[in-house]
């Protein structure tokens, strides 16, 4: 469809200055330079490097996940030698720049239509963004009708966010760091009923804050649903601060696309991910 309509025309002009980009199958920005005296009447030039951050997990459970069905299901942005990890660290650094420039740190992730590869992006994108020094990603699965972040990762646990949105259990009880130092997973294990319902409740609006202002360093992934699918999307929008729009080569039509445009109306939209492109990328560098 030439490319998704040039990546939606270049994601609506680059949603106002936005962005647009493809993953296939890092570099990160340049450090702040800063004028500081030492001395009266001399100047010096500092670089400004970021602080790294340190985690510690006391009361998140941390597990192992099986690299083996991690590779099955092409999660690969922990392993920073796999070559396609770098498609997903230059999303990370287009993605982050336009957030830090205007202060967001809630992203959610959608699709026009279903098995646009959505839920495989955020995972990855979450990992390459936990990879930097000076952040931490937590990714919430809060596709409530099809939950489906535990299966990718492997993760079997009892407790998620379902017991979370029941009453009877803590944030800090469904948490779950998967090996991958300053990355945290909050799973939906089962679909939620009246799931637009509770997207747009005062408790899931209460929630999302407490995730995004714990934290300063904390850059907070929401797997959506996609658009099409019902109103859970509009629902929850006005809670985060932007929007990634992830679109399958071939697999949604002109038509879904731009419904799914118009639906999101005027929320912040970084760009669109072409995924599933079977074009040959040349990366001579590497």
């Amino acid at each position: 469809m030439e490319r998704i309509k040039l990546a939606i025309e270049k994601a609506k002009s680059q949603a106002n200055t936005g962005m647009a980009t493809e993953v296939g199958p890092a570099e990160q920005p340049a450090a702040a330079v800063a004028t500081a005296p030492t001395s009266p009447g001399a100047d010096t030039h500092a670089v400004s490097v970021p602080e790294p951050v340190e985690v510690r997990y006391e009361r998140t459970e941390v597990v192992q996940l099986d690299e083996a069905l991690l590779d099955q299901r092409r999660v690969i942005a922990h392993q920073k030698t796999h070559p396609a990890s770098w498609a997903f660290d230059v999303l990370r650094t287009q993605v982050l720049q336009q957030m830090d420039e205007h202060g967001w740190r809630t992203l959610a992730i959608t699709s026009p239509t279903m098995e646009s590869g959505k839920t495989l992006v955020a995972i990855n994108l979450a990992m390459s963004i936990a990879h930097q020094a000076d952040r931490t990603a937590l990714l919430v699965d809060f596709d409530l009708r099809r939950p489906n972040v535990s299966n990718f990762l492997g993760l079997h646990r009892k407790i998620s966010l379902n017991e979370v949105l029941a009453g009877s259990a803590t944030l800090a009880e469904a948490m779950v760091n998967p090996g991958l130092p300053k990355l945290v997973v909050l799973p939906t294990n089962r679909p939620v009923p009246k799931a637009s319902e509770v997207l747009s409740s005062p408790k899931v609006g209460d929630l999302i804050t407490e995730l995004r202002e714990r934290y300063n360093d904390r850059i907070v992934l929401i797997d959506l649903p996609p658009v099409l699918a019902a109103d859970d999307v509009m629902a929850i929008l006005p809670r985060v601060d932007c929007v990634l729009m992830v679109v399958a080569s071939g697999n949604s039509t002109e038509k879904e696309i731009e419904e799914s445009m118009a639906r999101l109306g005027k929320a912040n939209l970084l760009g669109v991910v072409l995924n599933k492109d079977r074009t040959p990328t040349n990366n001579t560098y590497y």
